[in-house]
């Protein structure tokens, strides 16, 4: 797929990094597709980025200046995958709507990252819906 798009991702689970790798491979992405926040490499006119964020209530300072760094010219559109509660998710749309009036994708997917201590297998259902998901986001790109 010939699609600027990047997989972010906060989390100390194997479980969260194993999906964001999933996704870029069946998506076909490029080499650096797929890091952690703060990404090594700045978001640069990319067409979407996905957010993959593990957290409940209030996020963190290094997630909140990130996301506050989103503006149109680094990310079109941004979609959110959260392992934690409405809450946090509430509170990253608050700072990525201030920050130049991103397009973020309505529908977040809550998902289920796991134990940190545990491998990180995820099952073939949430294979599914996480990449049922992801085709209505990139479906619903402006």
């Amino acid at each position: 797929m010939a699609i600027k798009m990047r997989i972010l991702y906060d989390s100390g689970k194997k479980k969260i990094k194993n999906i964001a790798n999933e996704i870029k491979e069946k998506y076909d992405l490029g080499v650096n597709a797929v890091d952690v926040i703060p990404p090594a490499y700045s978001c640069d006119k990319e067409r979407i980025v996905i957010l993959m964020i593990s957290a409940k209530g209030d996020v963190k300072d290094s997630i909140r200046l990130f996301c506050q760094e989103l503006t149109k010219d680094r990310a079109q559109n941004i979609a959110l995958m959260i392992d934690g509660d409405k809450a946090a998710a509430n509170r990253i749309r608050e700072i990525i709507g201030e920050s130049a009036g991103n397009r973020t994708y309505e529908e977040v997917l809550y998902i289920n990252g796991g134990l940190p201590i545990l491998g990180g297998s995820i099952k073939p259902e949430e294979r599914e819906t996480i990449f049922a998901w992801v085709d209505k986001v990139l479906a619903n790109l402006k």
